[in-house]
């Protein structure tokens, strides 16, 4: 199990503790990622004319669509994964059906050019005897 870090954080100018067991580098950063939609915020004029509850209610709603966009996100690089994963699981099959039947075919390559040098030594050794015959016949 991992060890709980306490870690002191500025958000929004108030400092904060974070617990957690995350390292106090993630906890930094995520302090930071609040602070920067802040500023994001803070920049727009209307925003800083609405009420801090208003403000905070609108920063959480910017957080939370950052979230389900990311989830989505995820979601879509999983099921490419996993396309691309069936992809290749069928490639490596089409691969080895055509190493099958390339090996099947070098057989019988091989079986042929076998019966064809066997029927070249048959055809020879007869053209020889036929050679025999008309010489002894002549």
């Amino acid at each position: 199990m991992s060890v709980k870090t306490d870690t002191e954080v500025i958000i929004g100018g108030k400092v904060f503790t974070l617990s957690g067991y995350e390292s106090e580098e993630y906890l930094q950063k995520v302090a930071m990622y609040i602070n920067n939609k802040m500023a994001e915020y803070n920049r727009q004029d209307g925003f800083k004319r609405l009420p801090i509850d208003t403000q905070s209610v609108l920063l959480q709603l910017n957080i939370a669509d950052d979230y389900f966009k990311a989830k989505k996100q995820i979601e879509t690089l999983e099921e490419e994964i996993q396309g691309r994963e069936k992809d290749m699981y069928d490639l490596k099959h089409e691969l080895i059906a055509a190493q099958i039947k390339l090996e099947n075919t070098e057989k019988t390559v091989k079986k042929l050019m076998d019966e064809a040098n066997e029927n070249t030594r048959k055809m020879l050794r007869l053209e020889g005897e036929l050679s025999e015959a008309r010489k002894s016949k002549g």
